[in-house]
């Protein structure tokens, strides 16, 4: 039903693009407008290209956490840290980065363990906020944009008011202040699409960014419970395996 309704509207948007009336029109409302109505166009396709970057990037760095933390847990609880390893070198994502970092210092001091983990979060966290702030911006200067272009062309309205004939002032000022608005509608609906998109990717960042922190701080408890002995989470002590191995 949903894969319909998609269909269904990018068929109906598609035919829009393609009527010669719409084009008609989209064409008078950009010029109507005046340089503005270009500049604020201009802010939103680099809006527009940076927002498309970081979806791509931010959905390559995610993965599905909890079953490669269960894979990595299996392969400790069985000192097979090297295929826990090579379980993390499989993707681009950060969290798989992240463990890895530890992974590899699973011989060391818990300290040792945590600083690895710690330095590499360090190191992963400029890639998810990276232009981040640019879509803010864009949001921002494209609505200001929108009013002073509104302004502008209020000034103008008045001013050829000023020096009209009585009988046509009204008719001139009506049609000065509709072209006036369209800066501001153009610089609404791109303010309005890229906030939407900016508070998608903040909340996929903020997802993503958790469960590097949430399964860093498990895998640092893990290699540490393991490496002292003490019973592992969700597995078995240490000794009584040790135990169970001698009396075999």
């Amino acid at each position: 039903m949903e894969n319909e309704v998609g269909k269904i509207a990018t068929d109906a948007a598609v035919a829009a693009a393609n009527d010669p009336s719409f084009i008609k029109s989209l064409a008078v409302f950009m010029d109507e407008g005046g340089v503005f109505m270009w500049i604020i166009l201009a802010i939103w396709t680099f809006g527009i290209a940076i927002a498309v970057e970081r979806v791509k990037s931010l959905f390559s760095y995610d993965i599905d956490g909890a079953s490669l933390m269960n894979m990595v847990k299996k392969n400790v609880m069985v000192n097979d840290v090297q295929k826990a390893i090579q379980n993390c070198s499989n993707s681009k994502a950060l969290l798989p980065l992240v463990l890895k970092s530890g992974l590899k210092r699973a011989n060391q001091s818990k300290e040792q363990i945590s600083d690895a983990i710690e330095a590499t979060i360090l190191e992963v966290s400029p890639k998810v906020e990276k232009r981040m702030g640019y879509l803010g911006l864009v949001a921002n200067v494209s609505t200001l944009i929108g009013l002073l272009g509104t302004i502008y062309g209020l000034i103008e309205s008045f001013a050829a008011v000023a020096t009209a004939d009585p009988a046509s002032k009204a008719k001139l000022l009506a049609l000065g202040i509709s072209k006036a608005m369209n800066t501001t509608a153009l610089g609404l609906i791109s303010a309005i699409s890229i906030m939407v998109v900016h508070s998608i990717l903040t909340s996929k960042s903020e997802k993503i960014m958790g469960e590097v922190e949430e399964y860093a701080v498990k895998l640092v408890d893990l290699l540490g419970a393991k490496k002292n002995g003490h019973a592992v989470p969700g597995g078995i002590p240490q000794t009584a395996a040790a135990d169970k191995k001698k009396a075999a």
